[in-house]
């Protein structure tokens, strides 16, 4: 029966963080829902008892991938913000506060539980994370380094691509030279403005 309200909830929230990912105009709204949704990819994991792929999932894509992307972001022009107003807070925290205690109590309950039984790994002297590690640097070890080398080859295209549409590069301005370009913008989105009317 946990199984069972575990997976349907995680579902639920993977889906909904996704969703608000692939649909928000926010940059930092898109970031957090898509960091939120791969932990909540990595219970999946925990459930089926894969605890290593659980403890990656999280390391990797909501540590490493989410900081790759927010330095990408870093490359994006600043100035193109676009306000999201919510109408109205209080539901948005109070629809959170209960979604957190939900998944509180999902965690809790197994511990909080009676019947709890201990699943043993297959050899007792090893743990499931130590059994993946074997496998993966003897018999696996160069599929991995060439996975690294595709994953950093991939990085360095990403960074290439997004410097190459910006417009102006901040990191090559002084203070003074990003005030003047930002007071230009300003002017003319002012003067725009004026037009439209």
């Amino acid at each position: 029966m946990f199984e069972i309200v575990a997976f349907y909830l995680f579902a639920f929230l993977t889906v909904t963080m996704f969703s608000i990912t692939v649909f928000t105009n926010n940059s930092l709204y898109a970031l957090s829902s898509l960091a939120a949704g791969m932990i909540f990819i990595s219970a999946f994991f925990f459930l089926l008892e894969a605890e290593f792929l659980g403890a990656v999932q999280i390391v990797v894509y909501t540590g490493a991938v989410m900081a790759l992307y927010a330095f990408g972001m870093m490359f994006f022009d600043s100035l193109s913000t676009v306000n999201e107003k919510i109408k109205n807070p209080r539901l948005v925290f109070l629809l959170t506060g209960i979604s957190s205690l939900v998944v509180v109590l999902i965690f809790s309950a197994p511990i909080i539980a009676t019947n709890i039984e201990a699943h043993y790994p297959i050899n007792s002297d090893w743990g499931n994370s130590q059994q993946v590690g074997i496998v993966l640097f003897t018999k696996y070890l160069v599929p991995f380094e060439i996975a690294a080398v595709m994953l950093l080859v991939a990085m360095i295209g990403g960074i290439i691509l997004a410097g190459k549409k910006m417009d102006v590069s901040y990191s090559e301005l002084t203070e003074e030279q990003i005030d003047a370009y930002e007071k230009e913008i300003k002017e003319n989105e002012e003067k725009e403005k004026g037009k439209n009317k």
